[in-house]
């Protein structure tokens, strides 16, 4: 009998298009639902041929901290029962620390926006005066945008410190980035990759190169699950999806073709963290022209609509992905 694909997730939305394309393949699989799940660590297997990461950083944000948390446990205990994994404990873990991201980067010779890692909002203000204004400060377990906060000046960090408006930014992990902000030169551009291999790249128009603050927009929902409009200028851009705005698709994003040493600097992100499916983020700034990679997701939405944008439905890429990690389909044939 042929054992199901287990799809860990959480969020009741995202991976409708996943399952759908599931369904019209006709392939056996299992949801299983990480913010209400139990297992048995003494079993000894797992009634599946494949379970699929698909838990969010931001979970959190939809009062689902406990599916972080548990699915670290629980693909743990998967990989110890030999179950393959899509986006295991490795995968999982750079997703969700920002603060291995940027060593990973910096291992890997990848230029990002000069940072410190703190763990209290004291060390964010001494690490603030080692870098050049305007910073912004950022969870480094995050999601969505989240908590970020960009600063123009010592004086007015320091006064959000002593007001008690920055400790809530360190987030579930009190832990905090602290980074220069680098003005786009208004876009940012999503890298996404399957498999070991390039997938597409978009590029996100933001309209400005003053509010995006750093964040991709790379999900398709705010936190409470509405959908997210377009800014008002000048506004604050955390909950800003471009990719769910079809009335301003084609202004706002549009398929590109990043430089040749960013993709190979993708690829290697997720060989050295075995990460099967994912997107990097990185901008080109205002400040000095150069190009600085910023952020990994590893929990991969794709584009609204990507057959217009780039060509092809990257779920039917997906699913072939998922297919022969699961061994239903011959080698010769994949």
């Amino acid at each position: 009998m042929t054992q199901a694909i287990g799809i860990l997730y959480e969020h009741p939305e995202w991976f409708k298009p996943l399952f759908a394309t599931l369904d019209r393949r006709g392939l056996p699989y299992e949801p299983i639902h990480a913010e209400s799940h139990r297992y048995d660590p003494s079993a000894t297997s797992a009634p599946y041929s494949l379970v699929v990461n698909r838990v969010s950083a931001s979970s959190y944000l939809r009062d689902h901290a406990q599916a972080i948390l548990y699915a670290r446990q629980y693909l743990d205990h998967l990989e110890t029962l030999g179950v393959p994994l899509l986006n295991g404990p490795r995968a999982f873990e750079l997703d969700l620390s920002k603060a291995r991201q940027l060593t990973l980067m910096t291992k890997l010779g990848l230029p990002h926006p000069r940072s410190r890692v703190v763990n209290s909002v004291e060390q964010v203000v001494a690490a603030a005066a080692e870098l050049e204004y305007p910073i912004i400060v950022k969870p480094n377990l995050g999601g969505s945008g989240a908590l970020m906060r960009r600063f123009d000046s010592h004086d007015e960090l320091r006064a959000a410190a002593e007001a008690g408006d920055v400790t809530p930014i360190l987030g579930i992990d009190t832990t905090g980035i602290v980074q220069e902000f680098h003005p786009t030169r208004g876009s940012i551009v999503r890298v996404e990759a399957l498999a070991d291999r390039y997938l597409y790249a978009i590029r996100i128009h933001n309209g400005t190169s003053e509010n995006f603050n750093l964040c991709p927009a790379d999900i398709c929902q705010t936190p409470d699950g509405e959908s997210a409009g377009l800014p008002e200028a000048g506004a604050n851009d955390l909950d800003f999806c471009p990719a769910d705005a079809p009335g301003m698709r084609q202004l706002q994003i549009e398929a590109t073709t990043p430089p040749p040493w960013v993709v190979d600097g993708v690829l290697a992100i997720f060989r050295a963290s075995s990460v099967d499916v994912g997107g990097v983020e990185y901008l080109e700034s205002e400040r000095d022209g150069q190009i600085y990679l910023y952020d990994v997701n590893t929990l991969s939405n794709f584009v609204t609509d990507a057959p217009t944008l780039v060509g092809f439905d990257p779920f039917e890429r997906l699913v072939d992905h998922i297919e022969r990690r699961a061994g239903l389909v011959a080698p010769a044939t994949a």
